[in-house]
């Protein structure tokens, strides 16, 4: 469960708000003019990143307000929420990739001899 920092209400539970999709997505200048496949571009493709992402929260069940948060789509990490109108954040720098989920300790980095492996792995 998230714990969302409302940015009029303090910090609430997820199950008080709604997403609201894409933050940021401008509206077309002439509506008029567009194709129908310039029409459903614009109101049904989006960004669906690996990573962090900015999103319209709507705190639903509370001051009913609408606002920007960049989350990270991975961890579900929140860098940051601001209100809506305001130009969206420098996104903080990624932390460091990931190589494996295995220990770095001393330990881990001796390698198994043959009889201590167990049957059927691999290198």
């Amino acid at each position: 469960m998230l714990l969302i920092p409302c940015p009029n209400c303090g910090p609430r539970d997820e199950t008080e708000f709604h997403y609201g999709g894409q933050a940021h997505v401008p509206y077309p200048e002439n509506p008029n003019e567009l194709t129908d496949t310039e029409w459903s571009r614009y109101l049904f493709y989006r960004e669906n990143p690996k990573g962090i992402f900015v999103e319209r929260w709507v705190h639903s069940t509370g001051c009913r307000q609408w606002f920007n948060m960049l989350r990270d789509t991975v961890s579900y990490d929140i860098q940051a929420v601001y209100p809506m109108g305001v130009p969206r954040p420098a996104a903080p720098l990624p932390p460091a990739a990931d190589t494996g989920t295995a220990s770095t300790g001393a330990a881990s980095t001796t390698p198994l001899s043959p009889s201590t492996a167990p049957e059927g792995a691999t290198k």
